[in-house]
């Protein structure tokens, strides 16, 4: 019963993490008039007050600051941060100049990405069918080049960032919480000395203090699905953490289409199917794999002497 309460705990929990990041960009249409420069240094200052009242209220300020005192890390860290600052940025330009629909293919073929970096860094293997999964994937991509004329480099990138992301994260012996605080506070001396330009120069939105309102939403906004994501990580399984993540680029791809009317080309709906099924083969041979795995576990303890 417990595990019962804590996996449907767990699921509300992950619907609203990446339910909220799904519905990003409504957030960033409100400030599309800012340039995205501007709003990547104002996610980056709210994003650390708020972390770092949290930091405080959790009191782990003691182990933020060993962290800081370790060379190695601060190295890695140093990598993540500009891996995600290029990431949130990105993302922005791609909402606020009509691109939503690459961007939400961007998040449709990170987990593919995910699959390619374990096997370049981490010297992990693919199975037959992720092989397969990652052809279609290219191919999708390729059609979409050769017919729309252009490589989708915004989807492309924010795969790449946010799978490079990921896995400094996974090799980094420090938990969300205390590397997210570290990171938005290496993005402060950037972010404020633009802030000084801005204010010399007496250019930028924030002089409007609705603007500037909205623009300090930009950290809970940032730091709340984080939050939700932790606490649904800690009670589901990675599997179905897999699955639901798809909730946040098919929402972004429903806001592009439906919401903000971007078009839709027949080479998009090729590549798009051909991604989509992709990750149909990919999320199957996942889910088998898990099997078979708990088969391995169980079987030698019921096998006959």
């Amino acid at each position: 019963m417990v595990t019962s309460t804590r996996s449907k705990q767990g699921i509300i929990y992950a619907i609203a993490a990446y339910g909220s990041w799904g519905l990003f960009p409504l957030y960033f249409k409100t400030v599309a008039s800012v340039a995205p420069v501007e709003v990547l240094a104002h996610r980056a200052l709210w994003s650390f007050a708020v972390l770092a009242v949290l930091v405080a209220f959790l009191g782990r300020w003691s182990e933020l600051g060993r962290e800081l005192r370790s060379g190695k890390l601060l190295a890695m860290l140093g990598l993540s941060t500009l891996c995600i600052a290029v990431n949130w940025l990105l993302f922005i330009h791609a909402v606020v100049s009509g691109q939503v629909l690459q961007a939400s293919l961007g998040y449709f073929i990170n987990p593919l990405v995910n699959v390619l970096l374990g096997v370049v860094f981490l010297g992990e293997r693919l199975r037959p069918y992720q092989n397969v999964s990652i052809m279609l994937a290219l191919v999708g991509v390729v059609v979409l080049t050769c017919f729309v004329g252009e490589v989708p480099w915004i989807a492309l990138t924010l795969a790449l960032t946010f799978g490079l992301y990921g896995l400094m994260r996974k090799i980094m012996p420090v938990d969300g919480l205390v590397s997210l605080t570290v990171e938005t506070l290496a993005m402060m001396p950037i972010a404020l000395a633009y802030f000084v330009y801005l204010g010399a120069t007496r250019q930028g939105a924030g002089n409007s203090i609705g603007t500037l309102g909205l623009l300090a939403l930009s950290g809970p906004v940032t730091t709340v699905p984080l939050l939700f994501f932790g606490a649904a990580a800690r009670q589901l399984r990675l599997s179905t953490m897999g699955i639901l993540q798809y909730l946040s680029p098919t929402l972004q791809f429903l806001l592009a289409v439906v919401a903000f009317q971007e078009p839709f080309s027949t080479a998009q709906i090729v590549s798009f199917g051909c991604i989509w099924t992709a990750i149909t083969i990919y999320t199957a041979d996942s889910f088998r794999a898990v099997r078979q795995d708990r088969m391995a576990l169980v079987e030698p303890f019921g096998a006959d002497p």
